[in-house]
């Protein structure tokens, strides 16, 4: 047999790049962006890979994957990230995954890069460090770790320490400015992306064709070069919806008229059917009625 035939049957490493073709990596949201195209982004917030792979089914291009382990542990949801974000890539090969990570995570520069790294290598295509300052950005950027950032209203205790509570930001043009500030000082140090959250849509607007990078817009009415929305809100989950949340569909009602459906139909007998299980061979079924005849 021929060399060439030879690795073709029996080599295991069918090519040299593990890289997946058709990934949604940064270099094709900077080219949406070139483009003029709308980048769309969900967060499946807790409600696990599924939804990320219906996300994926549907042509959405990226994943917000919050952390790990929730609010309650962050030690513990670096030590899970890895088996996290792989839960959520087996699933959706394609959606570009923009993996949160808790402060906690880049304490310092040097473990920014160790854990950075780690979250790659589980198949993040980039890493969203909320609050992150410029030194750790730039060290860990030029050690070609993907970022891709947040501006405006910054989640959980950052919020509140900052502006008092999850509220609107960019109101007044000296606090517009700290906000472009923030994100032109991130794309400088090496940031691939930003989304910016509520701030005016004349801000975000302004701010977007400003930068070079794509910037996805929350809660910024038709700004920028995209929009995200919680999968919360897209499916009716929210016991008070936010108010730029648009609801498409309600999955609690849905997967409650199917569970009813289901138990309806096993109390009227009308499920399971004689198709819906097999039957012995006649014979071995003799033979194990005589048997339980004998011994019982």
């Amino acid at each position: 047999m021929e060399r060439d035939e030879m690795n073709k049957m029996y080599s295991p490493f069918p090519k040299m790049s593990l890289a997946k073709k058709g990934r949604k990596t940064i270099h094709y949201l900077q080219k949406m962006k070139d483009e003029g195209k709308y980048i769309v982004q969900h967060c499946p917030s807790m409600l696990g890979p599924m939804f990320t792979m219906a996300a994926e089914m549907a042509g959405v291009d990226v994943c917000r994957l919050p952390p790990a382990a929730g609010p309650i542990d962050p030690d513990e949801g670096v030590r899970r990230a890895m088996e996290w974000i792989g839960e959520h890539r087996r699933v959706a090969p394609y959606i570009h995954i923009n993996y949160v990570t808790d402060t906690v995570a880049f304490a310092n520069k040097e473990k920014a890069l160790e854990n950075f790294s780690k979250f790659h290598t589980a198949g993040a295509d980039s890493i969203l460090p909320m609050g992150i300052n410029l030194e750790t950005l730039e060290f860990v950027a030029k050690n070609h770790c993907i970022i891709y950032g947040h501006v405006g209203a910054l989640s959980g205790w950052m919020t509140m320490g900052l502006y008092g509570g999850y509220k609107r930001v960019g109101t007044t043009a000296e606090d517009a400015m700290k906000i472009f500030r923030m994100a032109y000082e991130y794309q400088e140090c090496g940031m691939k992306a930003v989304s910016i959250e509520l701030t005016p849509i004349e801000v975000s607007n302004a701010i977007a064709k400003k930068l070079r990078i794509p910037v996805i817009g929350i809660a910024a009415g038709g700004a920028c070069d995209g929009s995200e929305m919680v999968d919360m809100d897209i499916f009716g989950l929210m016991a008070k919806p936010a108010s730029h949340a648009k609801t498409y569909a309600y999955f609690l009602k849905f997967a409650s008229d199917a569970y009813r459906a289901w138990a309806n139909d096993v109390r009227t007998s009308a499920y399971p059917e004689d198709k819906h299980g097999y039957h012995m061979d006649e014979r071995e079924l003799d033979k194990f009625l005589n048997l339980l005849e004998q011994k019982y």
